[in-house]
């Protein structure tokens, strides 16, 4: 999926959806469109297939969400942006975990919906503090939710959101002008889950979620994530245990230049099944990096950004699943995962 030439609502880029099966059994990408001075909408758009069972096309169906909200509008833009779904089964609702890109800067925005049309916000998510650490005030994104509720530390199954606070000096950009003098912060660095009680009789709360009960689960490691890791795709239940895609950003250099830039590539993690923040495997090279001219040029160079996930039980494979990306935060790839019958070791 690329731009759609003469769509004022596209002129900066597609990119970064979500990708959701519908009740109807067809297939929906929620594109973030990116219109002229970075103002972003949630769009939808219906994946078309071949023959053969493999995705070649979309349909765009409207907007899903646009900014309306205080907590999505800013001063002279706002932005509702890079969207992941998951079909939350305990709730019989699909929740869309977005990035409010409001006032105060980037936040979790959640947002609710019955049949994946009509979408009613949920609000910001908010964080209770954890000793010495506090979540409220920072900007936080690379968030996502787990499709059944999950035990926390006290046994309480709850809704459990996989996300990535960026606290003050740990961007990527900012670690990278440390000069190799930086030192990890596994508490400020890392991705964590967090956890929401809900109420059965109203599905969420309808005025914001708050969540507590914090965990870290994993901070970076390899060469390839040594900037910053985020989550990726939403969780889904393998026979390995729970699988997710997440991006790790490096250092790449700049062609016919000593000079170098951010890179983004993707790896996958998979965490036990009764124990989410027991990590069973990642990736010590990245499965997809920016090879392709799509994501080595576009709006910021060198990026596969890994959010959506499809299951092809459609076609009668389970173990295969299609991944959807945003390319170079410019457009749209998919590729694709077989999953194994072990482990690597």
């Amino acid at each position: 999926m690329k731009p759609e030439e003469g769509n004022a609502n596209e002129v900066e880029g597609v990119l970064n959806p979500a990708a959701i099966r519908g009740k109807d059994g067809h297939l929906y990408l929620f594109p973030r469109m990116v219109a002229k001075g970075n103002y972003s909408r949630i769009g939808i758009a219906r994946v078309i297939f071949n023959d053969a069972g493999d995705p070649v096309d979309v349909e765009r169906l409207g907007i899903a969400l646009e900014p309306e909200a205080d907590y999505e509008l800013r001063p002279g833009g706002g932005g509702c942006e890079d969207p992941r779904i998951t079909y939350v089964e305990p709730l019989d609702h699909y929740v869309m975990n977005y990035v409010a890109f409001g006032p105060q800067g980037p936040r979790i925005a959640i947002a609710r919906s019955s049949d994946l049309i009509h979408w009613e916000r949920v609000g910001l998510a908010r964080f209770s503090p954890l000793e010495h650490i506090n979540f409220e005030g920072v900007d936080d994104k690379d968030s996502c939710m787990f499709p059944l509720l999950i035990a926390n530390q006290h046994n309480h199954d709850e809704m459990a959101l996989l996300h990535r606070p960026i606290f003050p000096g740990t961007s990527p950009e900012e670690i990278r002008d440390k000069d190799g003098k930086h030192k990890i912060d596994l508490q400020c660095e890392s991705i964590w889950i967090s956890y929401c009680r809900f109420d059965t009789a109203r599905h969420m709360p309808v005025k914001g979620a708050s969540f507590t009960s914090h965990q870290r689960l994993a901070a970076p490691e390899a060469y390839w994530e040594k900037l910053k890791i985020g989550c990726g795709t939403p969780p889904i239940m393998t026979d390995l245990g729970w699988l997710i895609l997440y991006h790790g950003v490096s250092e790449t250099p700049l062609p016919d230049s000593d000079k170098m830039q951010l890179c983004y590539s993707a790896g996958v993690m998979i965490l036990d099944k009764d124990d989410v923040t027991k990590v069973l495997y990642r990736s010590k090279e990245p499965v997809m990096k920016p090879e392709l001219p799509e994501e080595r040029v576009g709006l910021i160079a060198d990026v596969v950004f890994p959010t959506g996930i499809d299951r092809r039980e459609d076609i009668g494979m389970p173990n295969r699943l299609d991944i959807y990306y945003g390319m170079a935060d410019d457009r749209i790839g998919v590729a694709r995962l077989d999953i194994p019958d072990k482990l690597p070791v």
